[in-house]
C-alpha cells in the first residue's frame, strides 16, 4: 500500500507524479529543484542558494511525511556542473551530521528540468 504525501511548503510536482510516496515505513521524495513554493519562481541567483532552497524544499516533504534528514537513508544528487560539487557539498552537508549521513551518489548530468543546476531525491525510513 502507498501514501501520497504532499505538502504546500514544497513546489507542487511540474509533471505526473508525486512529491513523495510513504509505504510502509519508506519514503521515498521525488527529486527536487530550487522552486520557492511561495513564489513559484525558481532560485538561480548562485549555486548555494539554489541548493540550499532544494534542500528546504526536501526538508518541508520529509516533515509532511513526519520525517526529518535524520531518517534519510540514501539520497542521489544530480548536476550539470561538477564543477559545482564542492559548493553543493558543502550546503548539503549543513544538513547532516558526518556521523550518520546518509549513502550517497552524485552524478553529472546533461540537463536537469527546467535547466537547473541541481536536483536531490532522498529515501528515508522511519
Amino acid at each position: 500500500m502507498k501514501t501520497i504525501i504532499t505538502t504546500k511548503h514544497a513546489p507542487a510536482p511540474i509533471g505526473p507524479y508525486n512529491q513523495a510516496i510513504l509505504t510502509g515505513n519508506t519514503l521515498y521524495t521525488s527529486g527536487q529543484i530550487a522552486i520557492n513554493p511561495n513564489s513559484g519562481e525558481l532560485v538561480l541567483d548562485n549555486i548555494i542558494l539554489e541548493t540550499k532552497q532544494v534542500m528546504e524544499n526536501l526538508k518541508e516533504v520529509l516533515a509532511a511525511a513526519k520525517m526529518t534528514f535524520d531518517h534519510v537513508v540514501k539520497s542521489s544528487i544530480f548536476i550539470s556542473d561538477m564543477n559545482n560539487f564542492a559548493d553543493i557539498n558543502t550546503v548539503y552537508g549543513e544538513y547532516f551530521d558526518n556521523e550518520t549521513a546518509p549513502a550517497r551518489e552524485t552524478v553529472e548530468v546533461a540537463n536537469l528540468p527546467k535547466f537547473v543546476n541541481v536536483e536531490i531525491s532522498m529515501i528515508a525510513v522511519k
